[in-house]
């Protein structure tokens, strides 16, 4: 069977009324029994009045900065040097 893709797809038979529509959406959504035993099941951790301790240690001698994916990575992983600096081997290839 053959569809005519260019005809007009809508007429004014196809047309709903804003209500109608609205009465087909559900006002709330609805919770099932399931749903409801698995509410409790979920908490979100306290880890906001934690302090996180991080020691930075600056860029040692025999490491570089990929100027690619930036990240610090020892001089056996070096692929190249370009215009833009040190590339990684990942990043070379």
């Amino acid at each position: 069977m053959a569809t005519d893709y260019d005809a007009q797809r809508k007429t004014d038979d196809d047309t709903e009324s804003l209500e109608a529509i609205k009465e087909r959406i559900p006002s709330k959504p609805s919770i099932s029994d399931d749903d409801a035993d698995n509410v409790d099941s979920f908490t979100i951790p306290d880890v906001v009045n934690e302090e996180l301790e991080v020691v930075v240690l600056p860029q040692q001698d025999n490491e570089f900065t990929c100027a690619n994916c930036f990240l610090v990575k020892p001089h056996a992983q070096l692929g190249k040097r370009s215009k833009s600096g040190s590339i990684c081997i990942d990043c070379a290839s």
